[in-house]
């Protein structure tokens, strides 16, 4: 007699409980890998370094292929993929040598007036974190101002480096921290050494008489030369090479070995703290810039050495996390997106990145080689397993998406990205971005132009870097390549290329051979001009905190010398500047 009666009850809660489950929003893991090529992955090519875990990412989720960096240097781009505008917009690219943040005690970052997708995320009620690499500033006047901080910027949680990796955290590795500006500086002080001392055997002798202010003046002089070469650059390890939790300090200089294991930890430790709620984790990997990690477990396992041996070793801790997502049952609600911030450092030799087919690598803002990175969706049941997308897209996509996804509504500033999850799930076929400019610091460097109802993407260079030596492919007298000065060779008429076809970049197209190449050109040149409008529009229409600048946009440069050189009173320090030094209790691990 009950059975009729509790049938239509229990379907009720049934529903209720369906309802629940459709409403809840979805959580998002970010996993970004440092200067890693696209070249270095299995599902991309790679045939002889192992990546099986982000290789079965790829065939439960959405592959994409012509996926774009904003920028091809670490700052700018983190910039970019974390506003979902081009770096231009918010200060965060060079006009000559400056291109990245040089020092955690400058004064550069991304300014407070940019909002990035964890401060959207925070407010719909995310709890948000970032684990690993920063390198996007940290104090602006005083030292724990903290203005840049990933704190100030919608990061819940904080655990990771600040600054980044790089040789300099490891004495033994050399040193790649403008290296000939610190030759000088030591140059000045053997030379205002070898002054004082041959001044001092001359007054001594009684050979001439020297006055006793002049030397003491000498002496001072070459105390501060001294200074000025060896407290910001042979301490380096000490003032950049740190650990923070929020905003504290834990270690300095930091251990480098056990990093690795710190960062996953953290990760899943996050990601099982934030099982039952609604999260953002943002995995930023210290991997696989240089200097490369020694792990035991590791070493001498892969085919290519320490590179190969790390790669593994990022592939290895893609799938803990992945792991750790599974094994608490939110898989089917968990957004997973795994990349690269832009191409791999060519110029390392044998222990850098390999970008496959294309030209270039990091540091070059045209070329594939150094803006075309790995991406991959996996989000089981709301996206088909196995696909590919060959449209091109950005990192800067990842905002709008996150956005939509999190249904956040409300109004935003000018965006350069597009909402992906139309173009990820099948909806639609084409991407958004008609037009994709590519930037080399503050230069425009080349533009992409996919033309509607054409399978063509054609690539038009306005400069492109001088390679060093010329047949090389990258530009070994420097290191990286630069974007300004003698370092490039502009074209006119520029380059164009057809990367459907000619994806390497190695046959130019003229207009014998591309019935449109005049048209290609004209239509580059208009976009070219409304891209640079939209810059005009949003500074007359901004909140009035623009600063006086070099840039068109009106926004206040953040890689000035003035901004990236050291400061001491800007310096974070674990004990009493300067005697700055603290490990982690990592006796939990």
């Amino acid at each position: 007699m009950l059975a009729p009666l509790l049938l239509p009850l229990l379907l009720l809660a049934g529903s209720d409980v369906t309802g629940e489950e459709m409403d809840k929003k979805p959580n998002f893991v970010l996993i970004m890998v440092d200067d890693l090529g696209i070249g270095d992955i299995g599902c991309y090519g790679n045939s002889t370094i192992r990546t099986p875990n982000i290789d079965r990412l790829a065939s439960e989720g959405v592959k994409l292929t012509q996926h774009i960096a904003a920028a091809p240097l670490c700052s700018p781009s983190r910039a970019a993929f974390m506003t979902g505008r081009y770096a231009l917009r918010s200060g965060m690219v060079g006009e000559g040598r400056v291109q990245v943040l040089m020092f955690l005690g400058g004064s550069g970052g991304l300014p407070l007036s940019e909002t990035i997708f964890a401060k959207r995320l925070q407010h719909q009620g995310y709890t948000t974190g970032l684990i690993g690499k920063w390198h996007l500033g940290l104090n602006c006047e005083h030292r724990g101002d903290h203005c840049h901080h990933p704190n100030q910027h919608g990061f819940s949680y904080f655990y990771g480096i600040p600054f980044t990796l790089f040789n300099d955290c490891v004495p033994s590795e050399g040193s790649e921290l403008l290296v000939d500006l610190q030759d000088s500086l030591q140059n000045l002080t053997l030379l205002l050494g070898l002054g004082l001392f041959t001044m001092v055997f001359v007054r001594v002798v009684g050979l001439i008489r020297i006055s006793l202010w002049l030397l003491v003046l000498l002496f001072f002089l070459s105390v501060a030369a001294a200074a000025l070469w060896f407290v910001p650059f042979k301490l380096v390890h000490i003032w950049n090479c740190i650990i923070m939790r929020n905003q504290d300090v834990i270690e300095q200089p930091m251990t480098m070995e056990t990093l690795p294991e710190r960062l996953l930890r953290e990760a899943q430790d996050f990601i099982k703290r934030n099982a039952d709620q609604p999260f953002l984790l943002f995995f930023s990997l210290a991997h696989i810039h240089s200097p490369l990690f020694k792990n035991p477990a590791f070493a001498g396992k892969s085919l290519h050495g320490r590179y190969g041996d790390n790669m593994e070793e990022v592939d290895w801790m893609i799938g803990k996390i992945t792991e750790t997502v599974d094994s608490f049952g939110l898989a089917n609600n968990t957004l997973i997106y795994f990349t690269s911030d832009h191409g791999g450092h060519l110029e390392n030799g044998p222990i850098g990145s390999w970008n496959g087919i294309y030209k270039g690598g990091k540091a070059m803002g045209g070329w594939e080689g150094g803006i075309r990175v790995p991406a991959i969706f996996r989000w089981p049941g709301r996206l088909a397993a196995g696909k590919v997308v060959d449209e091109p897209t950005s990192l800067m996509d990842l905002y709008p998406t996150l956005k939509y996804l999190a249904k956040d509504t409300q109004p935003d500033r000018h965006l350069d990205g597009f909402n992906l999850m139309p173009l990820l799930e099948g909806k639609v076929a084409r991407s958004e971005h008609e037009f994709m400019f590519h930037y080399c610091g503050a230069f425009l460097h080349a533009v992409r132009w996919h033309p509607p109802n054409s399978d063509s993407i054609f690539k038009v260079h306005f400069f492109t870097p001088n390679f060093f030596p010329p047949e090389a492919g990258g530009c070994y007298n420097t290191g990286v390549c630069m974007c300004h000065g003698g370092y490039v060779t502009h074209h006119s008429p520029p380059l164009l290329f057809d990367l459907y076809r000619d994806p390497s970049e190695s046959h130019p197209l003229t207009p014998e051979n591309e019935p449109r190449y005049a048209e290609i050109l004209q239509r580059t040149a208009n976009a070219v001009k409304e891209h640079k409008r939209s810059f005009k529009q949003e500074e007359t229409s901004g909140d009035g905190e623009s600063q006086a600048s070099s840039h068109a946009n009106g926004v206040q440069n953040q890689m000035t010398w003035k901004k990236i050189l050291w400061r001491p009173w800007l310096q974070p320090c674990c004990g009493t500047f300067p005697f700055c030094g603290c490990k982690e209790n990592t006796t939990r691990l």
